[in-house]
């Protein structure tokens, strides 16, 4: 029986690159327009706020480290600390509107002093409560100078009003067993946050939609040389010979079938609007349900620890000793 059609808004506008607070009045302006376009979800790209790092793909580890420690300098100074309320603009937007957003973000944890950054999804319930915080499993290459590893604790599929949501980060979406890990919590709306574009990307969300009898929203990140502000450090230097489009974007949305229902939005900016009927995820697992009667468990199983992994701390009996990450 079909389920209450909800509206879905992917934002795909560009951030103000390592400016929190400007981005953040532009996220809360996004949320108030597709709540006045009747959507119940707004989906904008991986690590928004305040900008993916595009430039570790253009200096060099070495040769360019005065110019990345500069820059790192500012990212942290404007990633989001959420033991803090950081997001509490957004949160407010979000209840004010009953709008449920998903949000990438440069995730601090703990004060100014503590330089290790996660690159995290955060789902925000209509009422304002952050109800998940995914942080990004591997980082992809030279993201790795930028983001710590993230644990398995938000890798979980929640509960909305119009169906159950869950997501993955960029090249996690390559991982099956992470995929799996979503599939087997029952998600009807699984949104792939990215800086991947092209066609090969797009293929991968149809084919995530076809495999997961699930509706697919990819949520990619615009951005032309021309949105870096001037106040970005040597910005010359690190974007003077790049393209006009830094990313085309290529968000799209992909029903439970496979089939494109919006998009992909390529080289410009917008929303991107679909009305879906989750429960047409769950009928759609008739034919193909790779978690049930697709999945074979007398023959495969998969583990998934979703501890949270543990702070670095002093052991009481010598403070010169610590126990944890180490």
């Amino acid at each position: 029986m079909p389920g209450q059609p909800v509206k879905v808004a992917v934002v795909q506008r560009p951030p103000v690159l390592l400016d929190r607070d400007s981005t953040m009045k532009a996220a809360v302006a996004a949320v108030h327009q597709v709540a006045d376009a009747g959507a119940g979800l707004g989906v904008f790209p991986e690590t928004y706020l305040p900008g993916y790092p595009v430039w570790i793909w253009s200096l060099r580890p070495g040769d360019d480290y005065g110019l990345s420690q500069d820059i790192h300098t500012d990212l942290l100074a404007n990633s989001v600390d959420l033991a803090t309320d950081d997001l509490a603009p957004l949160r407010d937007a979000a209840a004010a509107r009953g709008v449920v957003v998903v949000c990438g973000i440069h995730e601090r944890e703990g004060s100014f002093s503590r330089a290790t950054l996660y690159n995290t999804l955060v789902t925000i319930g209509a009422d304002g409560t952050i109800l998940n915080r995914h942080r990004k499993l591997v980082p992809t290459n030279p993201e790795r100078m930028v983001w710590g590893q993230g644990d398995a604790s938000g890798l979980r599929v929640v509960d909305t009003a119009f169906g159950r949501l869950g997501g993955l980060i960029c090249w996690e979406n390559y991982m099956p067993l992470a995929r799996y890990a979503l599939f087997a919590e029952g998600i009807q709306v699984y949104v792939a946050s990215t800086w991947d574009s092209g066609d090969g990307w797009i293929s991968s969300m149809r084919h995530i939609a076809s495999e997961g009898r699930c509706w697919v929203i990819g949520s990619g990140c615009a951005l032309a040389t021309s949105d870096v502000p001037e106040s970005f450090p040597s910005r010359e230097t690190v974007f003077g010979g790049q393209g006009a489009w830094l990313n085309p974007g290529d968000s799209v949305i992909v029903a439970p079938t496979g089939q494109v229902v919006a998009g992909p939005l390529h080289e410009e900016y917008g929303i991107l609007y679909a009305d879906i009927d989750p429960t047409e995820a769950s009928n759609q697992h008739r034919t193909m349900d790779v978690a049930g009667h697709y999945g074979r468990p007398d023959i495969f199983t998969l583990t998934v620890d979703r501890t949270p992994r543990p702070p670095i701390r002093f052991r009481e009996d010598n403070p010169d000793d610590v126990v944890g990450n180490a």
